[in-house]
């Protein structure tokens, strides 16, 4: 399945255009959901991207942008605070509510946690709401410039170096997160919580979580990212908090895909539209569940395989599958199979495996369908003629014979239930 991106613009609190990016899943999105960086960061720092590519892939649409005066949005850093923070992420509350649907999952790493839980009460579709390494105070972001404290409290403002960058800081920025109240905030928004944190955060202490976790009302839930720096650099770290965000949401998200229910597996295979879009399909295979799509080009999500790609994938298993069974049974020093399927249509006087004295090939005139198949078999004690062997043997997967034999389909209207 293959995510989808918008870059849009939207206005924020100052009046500044503001960039952002709206990672949409394969298919109709799960639920959305809006996602806060941290202090000077960007909305493309690794992590949230990892985190996002993470939720897309369990059907999450994320919004992610920059704020104002950062990254690739307008307006002047100075000018802002925690509150046009907590603004701008309303406004992009607002737009989401106004061209897709409501977020109804806030995440905020650091700083930009602090501000989801500011903001939890006043966006009434959100159900629930995640912080990763987050400070309880926003006033905790001030210990990164300490040393300049002094100086923006007598002059105004100073320049601070942060990450390798000059940031200009004003006092009134001072002033607005030592009078930021969120944690009372936050308890009264009755949110359900999910709180991740690394127990060796060297920048935002893990006291932050105990206290964020105590303040809240169930439902809540910590997690500890084991090993996790700050800004969840190794992509491990950031895979895993994706892993657990999805889950946790889908206990408190409700589900908007409007998908009609999966079939019963009545049969062999049961195929049954969703109602979403034209092509959109559920597979179910026993006790499998599965997307059928079409891709994007021709009018579908590509939320999962096409026909002919099951058909490909069919071909594929059924030949890695019939190889192995001949190697055991041969005792052959076969290590491991992979099979390529391509598929495409062919005119019938330029295939060349058709050229052949068959009687299925006779009169056959126009366009056939033609499966390319290429095989690797691994394994150095291998001799050609070992090899040469595997090869014929591929053409006796019983899927490879269905396809290249008539089959007979019958057909008939099933009565409505």
């Amino acid at each position: 399945m293959t995510a989808r991106v918008q870059r849009i613009t939207f206005p924020g609190s100052h009046g500044d255009d503001l960039a952002a990016r709206l990672d949409l899943p394969a298919g109709p999105p799960l639920a959305y959901a809006l996602f806060a960086h941290c202090f000077t960061c960007s909305k493309d720092i690794k992590a949230a991207s990892r985190i996002a590519a993470g939720l897309t892939d369990q059907g999450y649409a994320v919004l992610r942008f920059d704020f104002t005066g950062l990254g690739a949005s307008d307006g002047e850093f100075a000018n802002t605070n925690f509150t046009s923070n907590t603004d701008d992420l309303l406004a992009a509350a607002s737009w989401l509510r106004k061209h897709h649907r409501a977020p109804q999952l806030l995440i905020g790493h650091s700083l930009g946690g602090a501000a989801v839980l500011a903001i939890a009460g006043r966006v009434e579709e959100a159900r629930a709401v995640v912080t990763i390494g987050a400070p309880a105070d926003p006033e905790h972001v001030t210990k990164s410039f300490d040393c300049s404290i002094a100086e923006i409290e007598a002059a105004g403002e100073a320049d601070v170096e942060l990450a390798g960058r000059t940031f200009r800081i004003r006092k009134q920025f001072l002033d607005d997160v030592r009078n930021a109240v969120v944690l009372d905030d936050f308890s009264s928004s009755r949110r359900a919580l999910l709180v991740l944190h690394s127990p060796t955060d060297n920048t935002v202490g893990i006291e932050n979580a105990a206290m964020i976790f105590e303040a809240a009302r169930h439902p809540k839930s910590f997690i500890a990212l084991d090993g996790a720096d700050h800004l969840l650099f190794d992509q491990r770290d950031a895979a895993y908090a994706a892993t657990v965000i999805a889950a946790f949401g889908r206990r408190y998200v409700l589900d908007q895909r409007d998908l009609a229910p999966s079939p019963r597996p009545s049969a062999q295979v049961v195929v049954a539209e969703t109602t979403q879009g034209p092509f959109l399909n559920h597979v179910v295979v026993g006790q499998h569940r599965l997307l059928a799509d079409e891709p994007e080009s021709i009018g579908g999500f590509d939320a999962g395989p096409s026909p002919y790609d099951f058909l490909g994938a069919a071909l594929g298993a059924c030949t890695s599958m019939t190889l192995r069974m001949y190697a055991d049974r041969k005792q052959l020093p076969l290590d491991r199979v992979t099979v390529e399927i391509d598929h495409g249509r062919v005119h019938a006087d330029d295939c060349v495996e058709c050229a052949v004295d068959e009687p299925r090939f006779a009169g056959r005139r126009g366009m056939i369908d033609r499966f390319s198949r290429r095989i690797t078999v691994e394994g150095d004690e291998l001799t050609a003629e070992e090899r040469e062997r595997l090869l014929q043997i591929a053409d006796k997967c019983p899927v490879h014979r269905t396809l290249e034999a008539s089959s007979v389909i019958a057909t008939e209207l099933a009565a409505p239930e």
